[in-house]
């Protein structure tokens, strides 16, 4: 069970710096997070026996179950591994042993090594491989991450979950030597829709490719900084996301063929958010998914999953090329953000606003209300004008490695195109003044020295 190594062809690498890439990129990208999350996954068993005694012992019986389910069925450790919160439980897990064996005061504190065992445990039920897996729950749901879990009540922190795989691949799910606590609960053959006490993340879509769309707010670690506790959907909620997410998906597949390409290459993961307005997010640890606020349109939504793909992808693309130079302590005025941006968000942000401008340029040519055929004229000048000025910086600021260069040259070049295409005078006259109206907010809030302002 190791990492493969991968190689990406330059013309593929050209057609993700355009903003693109389709669903090749995306696939390939998958599979070069696959292999990240096997060596962490390894990286864990090593921090874990140099720290010795239970930690090792149960660090290791976890790495040894995952490698007894690659031996019988490599695709279920695939699928547990490239799930969005497996990154995050990994890398999070992996962080706090490296403090330990570094001798870091104070960092052993409570490890979270239950979150390898619950790994380790779901990909032992989908490849069917007799076990017994035990951790401490922190919480009264025991959770089979990729697969779902199921509410406990009356468990407490410290109880002890227990999974059971038998010989014939039938699993379940309980709390150990609580008489007082609900019985076990049957592990589904497949991923399910909820049901009773089981709890999973809800299909809400599949596109035509198969790999099917989720809505999860139920796993604890589905996104980076969202609370672990349940998010608690109505069945209006879900009516709502169901319905906007499949007009979004309308949206993309007619007209942003090369966005809905990348949307459908694999299993990807909507984390609803409890907040009001407009947001989203992406991690770089919890590839497969992004954060949303409740969307207002489908056309918002697809907005927000087109920016949010130009994250992921990039995301990714720095987990196997280094693009610039880091440790620089700059900071830059990022025409999206309020706030001064590192070189790392300056790039990150430019990238995503690339596909963004590509996303408002396509608008353009199928809006036929005028009121919403100016708004799309208006925002491609801003997102264009925007984007293209980070690119610039990024190529002037000195720490772009020469691949960093050749990756942030080509978006140059693709904006240089999009900054070619007529538009009606009055919609670039407003484009620009929305341009003009944020740098200006920016350098009151933040008087940072001209010498650091595009």
């Amino acid at each position: 069970m190791r990492p493969v190594p991968l190689r990406m062809p330059g013309r593929l690498f050209t057609a993700i710096a355009t903003g693109g890439g389709g669903a090749e990129a995306l696939e390939l990208l998958a599979r070069a997070e696959y292999s990240r999350r096997l060596a962490c996954a390894h990286a864990v068993a090593e921090a874990a026996r140099d720290i010795g005694g239970g930690v090792a012992e149960t660090a290791g019986q976890a790495w040894e179950l995952l490698a007894a389910a690659h031996r019988a069925d490599p695709r279920a450790v695939s699928a547990v591994l490239t799930h969005p919160s497996a990154g995050t439980a990994l890398i999070g897990l992996l962080a706090r042993l490296d403090r330990v064996v570094e001798g870091e005061a104070g960092a052993a504190g409570e490890l979270p090594v239950q979150r390898f065992s619950a790994l380790a445990a779901a990909a032992a039920v989908r490849a069917r491989v007799p076990a017994r897996v035990r951790w401490r729950l922190t919480a009264d749901l025991v959770f089979l991450p990729s697969l779902g879990g199921a509410d406990f009540p009356g468990a407490r922190p410290g109880d002890m979950a227990e999974v059971v795989v038998g010989a014939d691949g039938a699993a379940r799910v309980g709390v150990a030597g609580r008489s007082s606590v609900p019985g076990p609960v049957e592990v589904p053959p497949e991923p399910c829709a909820p049901a009773g006490r089981w709890r999973a993340a809800h299909r809400i879509l599949v596109p035509d490719t198969g790999a099917p769309l989720f809505l999860d707010d139920i796993d604890p670690l589905r996104f980076p900084g969202v609370p672990e506790r349940p998010l608690g959907l109505t069945t209006d909620d879900l009516r709502w996301w169901e319905a906007t997410t499949r007009e979004a998906c309308d949206t993309l597949r007619s007209h942003h063929p090369v966005t809905y390409a990348e949307l459908a290459a694999g299993p990807r993961t909507l984390v609803p958010l409890d907040s009001t307005g407009s947001f989203s997010g992406s991690s770089a640890e919890a590839f497969g998914s992004m954060a949303l606020s409740r969307p207002r349109t489908g056309r918002g939504l697809a907005l927000s999953m087109a920016h949010e793909l130009q994250h992921s992808k990039f995301a990714a693309l720095l987990h196997l090329f280094d693009l610039f130079e880091s440790g620089g302590e700059e900071r830059y005025y990022a025409p999206w953000r309020p706030d001064p941006r590192p070189l790392l968000g300056l790039f990150h942000g430019a990238y995503a606003h690339l596909g963004v401008t590509d996303f408002w340029n396509r608008r353009r040519a199928v809006e036929r209300d005028p009121e919403e055929l100016a708004r799309a004229e208006a925002q491609f000048v801003r997102w264009r004008t925007g984007a293209r000025e980070a690119t610039e910086v990024l190529l002037t600021s000195g720490r772009l490695t020469p691949l960093g260069q050749r990756f942030a040259r080509t978006m140059l070049d693709t904006l240089d195109g999009l900054c070619r295409l007529p538009v009606p005078a009055e919609a670039r006259r407003r484009g620009q003044a929305l341009a003009a109206e944020h740098r200006t907010e920016w350098v009151r809030r933040n008087g940072v020295p001209q010498a650091l302002l595009i």
